[in-house]
C-alpha cells in the first residue's frame, strides 16, 4: 500500500517489557477494504476516525461508525471491514458537483473532470472516488471498469428516467410508478429516450438486474419524494 493511503511507525525494543507499543499508524482504507478472517499474535486497537464498517469475532458482528474503538486480542479469529455503502453514496451525490461551473452542454468531455477539480482544490485525493466521478459521464474519457462505476452509470440515467415514467401517471406521484409500467416504458425507444438504456442495463456489471436498479430506485425516490417534488 502506498504511503497516501498507509502511514506506520514501528519499534523494534521490547525486550523485558511487559506491555511496548511496536507499531502504530493511521491507515485510508479504500471501501470494501477487508482483514481477515485471520489471527493476529498481538493485541491491536483500532479507532474509526471516519466512514462505518463491521467487525466480527466469535460469532458476532459488530456495526463501526465514526469515533468507535475495537480491541483485537491475540489468537482471536477475527475480521473487519470497510463499508461500501455509505461511500458509494457520496459519490452520489457529488458525481454532479461542478454542474453548474462548466460549459458541459457545449463540451460535455468536462462534465466530471470539473467536480474532479473542484474536490482536489477542497484537499481532498481520493483516485476511487474521482474514478467513480469520471466514469458516470463517458465522454471524460473515462470508462467504467468497477463496480462503483458501473452503479453510478446505470443509477445517473434512470432516476431522471423513473422521474419521466412518473410524469405520464395522472398524480405524477413516484409513489404511483410500478416496476411493470417502467420496464414497459424502458422498452418503447421514443420514450425519454434522452435516457441511455445502456447505460441503465450496465448495472449488470454489478452483480444486480435491471429490475433490482428500478427497485432500488423506486424506493429511495418515494423515500424523499417530498423533496423531489413527486
Amino acid at each position: 500500500m502506498d504511503n497516501e493511503t498507509k502511514q506506520s511507525y514501528k519499534q523494534s525494543y521490547t525486550d523485558n517489557v511487559e506491555l511496548s507499543i511496536f507499531n502504530c499508524g493511521h491507515e485510508y482504507c479504500q471501501p470494501g477494504h477487508t482483514w481477515g478472517p485471520g489471527v493476529r499474535d498481538h493485541y491491536l486497537i483500532h479507532l474509526v476516525v471516519a466512514g462505518r464498517g463491521v467487525y466480527q469475532v466469535n460469532g458476532s458482528s459488530y456495526t463501526l461508525q465514526e469515533g468507535d474503538l475495537f480491541l483485537a486480542k491475540p489468537n482471536q479469529l477475527i475480521t473487519y471491514a470497510a463499508d461500501e455503502v455509505e461511500y458509494w453514496g457520496i459519490a452520489g451525490l457529488l458525481h454532479d458537483l461542478g454542474e453548474e461551473q462548466c460549459d458541459w452542454e457545449h463540451d460535455l468531455s468536462v462534465h466530471g473532470p470539473t467536480s474532479v477539480e473542484i474536490l482536489k482544490k477542497e484537499g481532498i485525493d481520493d483516485p476511487v472516488l474521482f474514478g467513480a466521478i469520471c466514469a458516470h459521464n463517458p465522454k471524460s474519457g473515462v470508462k467504467a471498469k468497477t463496480k462503483i462505476q458501473y452503479a453510478l452509470l446505470a443509477a445517473d440515467p434512470m432516476s431522471g428516467f423513473l422521474k419521466a415514467v412518473a410524469q405520464i401517471y395522472p398524480d405524477k406521484k413516484i409513489a404511483s410508478v410500478k416496476r411493470k409500467s417502467v420496464i414497459k416504458r424502458f422498452n418503447e425507444a421514443r420514450f425519454a429516450k434522452g435516457a441511455n438504456r445502456d447505460y441503465m442495463e450496465s448495472i449488470e456489471f454489478t452483480g444486480l438486474m435491471l429490475e433490482d436498479l428500478i427497485d432500488i430506485g423506486l424506493e429511495e425516490m418515494c423515500a424523499i419524494s417530498d423533496e423531489l417534488g413527486l
